[in-house]
């Protein structure tokens, strides 16, 4: 038998399901479809698994989940407002309903263990019904000698979500960053831990306290092995096998042949997005658009499974969407650059455009600060790049991106290759003003009216520091307002920011139970879509942390229990 390329292609091999991708979702999914009886498959087309998950913060956004006091109106009403009519109410609802359900399937059924983070908000504050905390949830880190070694394979964190590659939760992170009590004496716990493992040191370098992204992978892929679940590394899928106007399978590319895989109740694709296709981005992004610029694996997540869904006649939606983040160049790290998560509600900097001015309220979430970017360069030409303007007091103090603070990470350390390209320093706000290029009275002035705005503690410009989620990452010594503190101590220093993502939004149109939605508008028998893979559940909402891999687990929760449903 050969392939649509002529290679010899080899004898079948056969399953219930076959899930494509090991990502947060996808081994979710898995999981899920073998405690209701199938024989499942998970096949991931690089040498580790994990995907962006693996990298990831790991949270969860899970509205009414059983460890918050949360009410179904309050969470409708304010997960309504903010998709608006980017998707539809039977969406939203499949998500609160299943919600609920699918963590409490994973805290008593799985390895991984979630615990809700009561004072962590809602992005959108200013919705109806925004919650000041308890809707996102955060894994329990997880000891990763239980994974042998499968270990040696699990992606590795982001350097961004570590402290110096040891592991800490998202709790730590932020009285670390914020410099919240107890702050020195979680470095200390944490760097004594880690050096003091000895037996463990003496195997590897790498943190076995699995926490944040690495608590959620480590632990399914634990869940895989006690249930005997086998996981293909080096295995791509190359196209979906239809027939009959069914999808019956998958031919991917093991050991350098082509195999061919059926399955006999339905595929799921959990692969990711097409971040990485610089193709795809011309195509469907907004301008200008770089693969380069995203902040995911590299060489993954290239749009490969949502080609081939799109060639058994799948409809593509929500292709010009991505989960937006402002990062920073970072060429030492795996994925080449760092977003700019929980450092943007500290104050004493300034984001501003090529005018020198500001732009936007940094501390706002994430994904509308990239937004935020797009709309001002179309605006004045230059929001693309924007800059981050601090003095030698946040230097010294606090982190940026991929330098950590100066008390750590001096600017000795600083590669030569950064210095002039995207880390800058001058005696003077004129002087650095000039090196980047950028307008010297409009930054002068901009500095002048953030200085005078952490005077009075008002940002009569953007509310900085206004609401409950500025200032969960912001520094509390700083009075009035946490998020505001002067820039007036030299030298100064700017750092280039771009508009990356963590992945994109569009893909296969789904139902609520994931079956992919062919161009007729009718379900593709046997074909699923969650997770960045599939146009996104809930469109243009990025509810609050963890609103990427909550929907996608809850999507293959249900994908799951719909298979389940299906004959063979």
């Amino acid at each position: 038998m050969r392939d649509s390329q002529g290679d010899s292609v080899s004898e079948s091999k056969e399953y219930d399901v076959i899930v494509v991708g090991s990502g947060g979702a996808a081994l979710l999914s898995a999981v899920r479809a073998h405690d209701q009886g199938m024989k499942v498959l998970v096949i991931e087309k690089s040498d580790q698994y994990g995907g962006t998950t693996a990298t990831s913060g790991g949270v969860l956004w899970i509205p009414l989940n059983d460890q918050t006091d949360d009410r179904y109106e309050s969470a409708y009403a304010y997960l309504k407002a903010a998709v608006g009519d980017t998707t539809s109410d039977g969406k939203v609802r499949a998500y609160l309903e299943s919600g609920p359900e699918m963590i409490r399937y994973v805290n008593q059924h799985t390895s991984v263990r979630y615990a809700a983070s009561p004072d962590y908000p809602d992005y959108y504050q200013e919705l109806p019904c925004a919650a000041p905390g308890g809707r996102s949830m955060e894994p329990v880190p997880f000891d990763g000698a239980l994974l042998g070694e499968e270990l040696v394979h699990l992606r590795e964190p982001h350097p961004g979500v570590t402290l110096m590659g040891m592991g800490m939760t998202a709790t730590e992170a932020n009285t670390l960053a914020t410099k919240g009590r107890g702050w020195l004496w979680i470095t200390i716990r944490t760097m004594g831990r880690y050096y003091l493992d000895y037996p463990w040191r003496l195997k590897s370098k790498r943190d076995r306290r699995l926490c944040l992204g690495n608590a959620l992978i480590g632990p399914l892929r634990h869940s895989m092995m006690v249930r005997g679940m086998p996981l293909w590394l080096n295995c791509p899928m190359e196209t979906l096998i239809e027939e009959g106007g069914r999808v019956r399978g998958v031919v991917a590319r093991r050991n350098g042949r082509p195999i061919r895989i059926l399955a006999r109740r339905g595929v799921i694709l959990a692969a990711g997005g097409f971040e990485r296709n610089q193709e795809m981005r011309e195509r469907y992004l907004a301008k200008p658009t770089r693969q380069e610029w995203a902040s995911t694996p590299k060489d993954n997540n290239t749009g490969d499974t949502i080609r081939a869904a799109e060639a058994v006649g799948a409809r593509l939606d929500k292709m010009d969407l991505v989960w937006g983040t402002p990062s920073v160049p970072s060429p030492s790290s795996p994925q080449g650059q760092q977003p700019i998560f929980s450092e943007r509600g500290l104050g004493g900097f300034i984001a501003v455009n090529q005018q020198g001015r500001r732009f936007i309220n940094e501390a706002i979430s994430y994904d509308r600060f990239q937004t935020a970017m797009y709309e001002e360069h179309v605006k004045s030409g230059g929001g693309i790049p924007a800059w981050i303007v601090f003095d030698a007091k946040f230097r010294r103090n606090c982190p940026m991106g991929p330098f950590l603070p100066g008390s750590i990470f001096p600017d000795s350390k600083i590669p030569k290759a950064w210095v002039g390209d995207f880390f800058f320093k001058d005696a003077s706000i004129d002087g650095l003003a000039r090196q980047i290029g950028v307008s010297p009275e409009g930054l002068a002035e901009s500095v002048r009216r953030n200085n005078a705005y952490a005077a009075t503690g008002i940002d009569l410009d953007f509310q900085r520091g206004g609401n409950p989620h500025d200032r969960y990452w912001s520094n509390k010594a700083h009075k009035p307002n946490p998020c505001l503190a002067p820039i007036d101590k030299a030298p100064y220093y700017a750092i280039k920011v771009l508009p990356s993502d963590t992945g994109t939004k569009g893909g296969p149109a789904i139902t609520d139970d994931a079956q992919v939605i062919g161009r007729s508008g009718e379900p593709i028998p046997g074909l699923y879509c969650i997770g960045n893979n599939s146009a996104a559940v809930l469109g243009r909402a990025y509810a609050g942390a963890g609103g990427t891999i909550g929907p996608g687990m809850v999507f293959g929760f249900r994908a799951a229990n719909h298979l389940a449903k299906q004959a063979d």
